[in-house]
């Protein structure tokens, strides 16, 4: 299965323009789309009254075709217009239907209502009827599919910019939108399917997460592998009294394959960390240069969870930037740089990942998330800055290169709303760089089963719960690599 590409409104546009400069004609792109939603329908409900909401533009052109073809399987239709058609192909698809237009304020008995108002690349709020029709099916999105994207939903934000529809199912064509897979779009759009209407695909550098992207790198140990081959990995532990996270990176370092994975503590810390390691090793240090020697062979390094927003931690990311080693930076090993964030950026590497949440991504990019458009977007300008992956995390996980490459991990888990995943997510991520995967790529590895582990616990989970879970996924990744 091919990786899934995330299209913006534009690229989209111009694989449209693509396919009728090269003899498809708009009007046939257009039956396509529509006879797409047909089959979604068809697949999806039982014959019922359906309402078909058209707008003026093409995508209301979409809706004219869906009334016609499903009324041709013999559906009960009626379609409401926002007002006539306005583009040369939603004219004809219009022209197409016999069965009479309704008021579009007219009471709404039917019992499914397919939204074909306005598509992905409306920039204004909606109002008029059209905010009246989406209030009054607020509360029953399972009635609902929309055509593209849910009306009064910009395509590349997924950021309404007043009243919007919200729909259980929508259908869109060739390629995902930011919208689909970005909050608050993603939960407006309920399921979404990508149906095929005989685009070319153009490339592009934004792709939705998932095993398809990132398996066929995947570092498998075969019959020559040893441990020392599959990678060293350190994890730096905080002081006495905060030395959990850190442990969490390691179990999660070692589940994930690592093959030597060694705690790095301060001495003081060393009693309280090694009565709760086992197949972890364990070494101390006191100063900076000693972590320096000690990490001085390693192939990734963690640091971050729980070490302390101290010149302590400042001086040991320093320090390990010195040893070549890919670094995975989150928590305090971010905060910690929030007074001269270019300090950070001067020592990084193309290979190291930077972990922040919101909170944290403020900190070392002031103003950024505020000022982008959209995460996507906030998370690109970041990765090429600090010249580093950048993974955003939230419910809509956005991994970013310097290089321009996003991924957005649309499947991320409620049940991570719990103190430590985060750690255990730095973790995830060392140990796939550590074993020789693309740093990149091991972000967004880490992340999806990260995700993935989560749902098989659902309710209950806790962070601990994490690693063991992980290794189920990884059977499951295993036994599908060659699918």
């Amino acid at each position: 299965m091919p990786a899934r590409r995330i299209h913006t409104v534009a690229e989209i546009a111009a694989a449209d323009q693509a396919a009728i400069a090269a003899g498809t004609p708009g009007s046939e792109l257009m039956e396509r789309a529509g006879a797409a939603v047909v089959e979604a329908i068809a697949e999806r409900f039982s014959v019922r009254p359906v309402a078909v909401l058209c707008g003026p533009g093409n995508n209301g052109g979409d809706g004219y075709v869906v009334a016609r073809l499903l009324k041709a399987r013999g559906w009960p239709v009626e379609v409401r217009a926002l007002s006539s058609p306005q583009t040369p192909d939603a004219q004809a698809a219009a022209a197409l239907w016999d069965g009479g237009l309704i008021a579009l304020d007219a009471p709404l008995q039917a019992r499914l209502f397919v939204d074909a108002m306005f598509g992905a690349g409306l920039s204004r709020p909606m109002n008029g009827e059209a905010a009246v029709i989406a209030a009054r099916l607020a509360g029953k999105p399972e009635t609902v599919v929309a055509i593209d994207v849910p009306s009064g939903l910009p395509g590349d934000t997924g950021a309404p910019l007043g009243p919007v529809v919200r729909a259980g199912l929508t259908v869109t064509f060739h390629a995902k939108k930011p919208a689909h897979v970005l909050l608050p779009g993603r939960s407006l759009c309920g399921e979404v399917i990508v149906a095929d209407i005989g685009l070319v695909e153009a490339g592009g550098d934004m792709m939705e997460n998932g095993p398809e992207y990132w398996l066929p790198s995947f570092p498998w140990p075969n019959a020559l592998s040893h441990k020392h081959s599959r990678g060293r990995l350190v994890v730096i532990s905080g002081e006495a009294w905060s030395t959990g996270a850190a442990r969490l990176s390691a179990r999660a370092g070692l589940r994930l394959g690592a093959g030597v994975v060694t705690l790095l503590s301060p001495t003081e810390a060393l009693s309280v960390n090694a009565t709760h390691l086992e197949a972890i090793m364990l070494k101390g240090f006191d100063t900076e240069a000693e972590l320096e020697q000690l990490a001085a062979d390693v192939d990734a390094a963690v640091i971050g969870p729980a070490a302390g927003v101290t010149e302590n931690t400042l001086v040991n990311v320093l320090a390990l930037a010195r040893t070549g080693a890919a670094l995975v930076l989150d928590a305090d090993a971010i905060t910690v740089f929030r007074d001269d964030p270019e300090e950070l950026f001067s020592v990084l590497d193309v290979d190291d990942v930077l972990t922040p949440h919101a909170g944290e991504f403020e900190r070392l990019f002031p103003g950024l998330l505020k000022e982008a458009p959209d995460r996507i977007t906030a998370a690109r300008r970041a990765a090429r800055r600090a010249d580093a992956i950048i993974l955003l995390k939230g419910g809509d996980t956005v991994i970013a290169a310097p290089d321009g490459r996003v991924c957005v991990n649309a499947h991320g888990s409620p049940w991570l709303a719990t103190a430590g995943s985060g750690d255990v997510l730095t973790g995830f991520i060392g140990s796939l760089i550590a074993q020789g995967m693309e740093s990149f790529e091991a972000a967004c590895a880490a992340a999806w089963i990260h995700s993935e582990a989560a749902d098989l616990h659902g309710p209950g989970l806790i962070s601990e719960d994490l690693p063991a879970l992980a290794a189920n996924v990884l059977r499951r990744l295993y036994e599908g690599r060659d699918l």
